[in-house]
């Protein structure tokens, strides 16, 4: 049974949510996932909701997936977008009959508020004022203890609209947003900065002084008049064309009007990869119809003299790790320090496969749809040399090493957040086309950041090719609990001996990355080797050889 405090003319007295509250919490998304972030809002704050009705997105560092409600009745939001919750953690609460109660007294508010609009404003405080809502870092994903603040989009005491942006958290794997639960007047508890455990109140809202500021605003028909009553049609009302804290900063620098841009979130809220993609020649049309645009790129120059004198001196300036950033540390710290990893090189002469590739990459498109690239190649020469040399495709479970029959690769894709590894499942038994299409896919839905967790789970071997950003070599950590990493690089034309001869070659070094606890160095060299075999002669692949 949930209780809730009323105040009285005596004190406060505790009486049972309805009687039959239900809390909704957070349910165990996947193996070590320890915390979630609160996505999205589907409902708002007092909403009546159905069984299995999704009332919010929940995020994990690798997944996200929607929370279904479990009970019939009156919505209560407890957590709020972005906030870092623990598995477990109640999220919201759902009375099965006492929406109407609530709902009633809301009812005449607005009936007496029309004539006094702002006298009306404050009658309604003392009874709201009861209602204050704990904004709390919600459960973000697997093994994140901790979100930081990264700016905050209201300021202390401002009015806030239900599902409207407060500020945006940075886990170790993303960025969230964290919306309003509930319309009301905005208390900040911790300021931008700061790192709070999850379960931590960020924000307080009292949700009396929201009540009556939604009604109150339409009275006077000015500008705050329309955000007010927006949000409370629908979640789109507020997010359209509403630039998250990081899209908004992008948006400046390039002189571009939000309302210019086309958000792709929820509700059409503007994105950071939005804001990225948008282009600055949209800026220039409003310049010459208004004087105040050009005003605004005089505006951007005045904070580059202040940074000037940097560029001069010798100064330093010092940034919190992201928490993204920190488990990265940590991750990689763990696997030099638990595994044997050593790593051994070969070079690969990509000319059979770039012939063969632009010979057949414009039919290829035209018949798949999808371009042919040389991850396809890579992708099939693993499979096939995992096959061969099984160790390298197992791990090590305890005392016991798992061997596995089927190729789930995992490619590592580059997006703004850091580096995932979506998983492309039985590798070893799809076409060439089907394995570009599947990396396209998992790769948008990766930059997008809306991979799940089953997209991100479970690979037997990992592929990066560090060779798109211009590496000759290196030597790629594993990606526990896989036991080898297969790293490609640039490649540059070379001066090789052929048959005699001295000839120049497209040539790739590549590096395989290997725990020597269940690899040999026999095996290792021997995968390279066949990697090497089969890109140099690809008519292998067609004949399984």
């Amino acid at each position: 049974m949930t209780w809730r405090c009323q105040p009285t003319a005596s004190g406060l007295d505790h009486e049972p949510l309805n009687n039959m509250a239900v809390e909704i919490k957070v349910p165990s998304v996947g193996e070590s996932i320890t915390e979630v972030t609160v996505g999205a809002w589907r409902k708002k704050e007092g909403d009546y909701v159905k069984v299995d009705e999704v009332v919010c997105d929940l995020e994990s560092d690798k997944a996200t997936f929607e929370l279904p409600a479990e009970a019939e009745g009156t919505l209560h939001i407890l957590a709020q977008e972005g906030d870092v919750l623990p598995i477990g953690a109640v999220v919201c609460t759902i009375e099965p009959s006492g929406s109407t109660p609530s709902a009633a007294p809301a009812t005449p508010a607005p009936t007496a508020e029309p004539a006094p609009a702002p006298a009306a404003a404050p009658a309604p405080a003392p009874t709201a004022a009861a209602q204050v809502i704990d904004m709390k870092v919600p459960a973000v994903g697997e093994s994140i203890t901790e979100v930081t603040i990264a700016s905050w989009n209201k300021k202390d005491g401002d009015q806030v609209a239900l599902d409207e942006v407060l500020c945006e958290l940075e886990s170790d794997k993303a960025t969230f947003e964290l919306p309003a639960e509930a319309a009301g007047t905005l208390r900040i508890v911790a300021e931008a900065g700061a790192t709070l455990p999850i379960g931590a109140v960020i924000a307080r809202i009292e949700v009396g002084a929201a009540a009556s500021q939604p009604a109150a605003a339409p009275a006077p028909a000015a500008s705050a008049a329309a955000p007010a009553p927006t949000p409370t049609n629908g979640q789109a009302g507020y997010a359209a064309n509403h630039p998250s804290p990081a899209a908004a900063k992008i948006l400046s620098e390039k002189g571009i009007d939000p309302q210019q841009v086309q958000g792709s979130g929820v509700g059409g809220r503007i994105t950071k990869e939005d804001a990225t993609n948008a282009q600055p020649a949209a800026a220039p049309a409003p310049q010459p119809a208004a004087a105040p645009a050009p005003a605004k790129p005089a505006a951007a120059p005045a904070p580059t003299p202040a940074a000037a004198p940097v560029a001069g001196a010798r100064g330093q300036r010092r940034e919190k790790m992201t928490s993204l950033r920190k488990t990265i540390a940590r991750r990689l710290v763990a696997v030099k320090n638990e595994t044997a990893m050593l790593t051994t090189f070969n070079e690969v002469d990509m000319k059979p496969v770039m012939d063969l590739r632009n010979k057949f990459k414009d039919k290829f498109k035209e018949k798949h749809g999808v371009g042919l690239g040389f991850m396809s190649f890579f992708t099939k020469a693993v499979c096939i040399a995992l096959r061969d040399f099984p160790a390298v495709n197992a791990m090590i479970d305890g005392d016991q090493i798992v061997f596995n029959d089927y190729c789930d690769i995992s490619i590592a894709v580059s997006t703004e957040r850091g580096l995932v590894v979506p998983v492309v499942r039985n590798a070893e038994q799809m076409s060439f086309a089907q394995i570009e299409k599947e990396i396209i896919r998992l790769a948008g839905l990766a930059r997008d950041n809306k991979l799940t967790i089953d997209q991100m789970q479970g690979g037997t071997f990992t592929i990066t090719n560090g060779g798109i950003f211009g590496s000759m070599l290196s030597t790629p950590i594993i990606n526990a609990p896989q036991s080898a990493i297969l790293g490609m690089h640039n490649i540059v034309e070379r001066p090789v001996v052929v048959n005699g001869e001295i000839v120049v070659r497209p040539i790739m070094y590549v590096a395989l990355s290997y725990d020597h606890r269940i690899i040999d160095g026999k095996e290792s060299v021997g995968f390279l080797v066949r990697v090497k075999q089969i890109l140099e002669d690809p008519s292998r692949l067609l004949f399984d050889m």
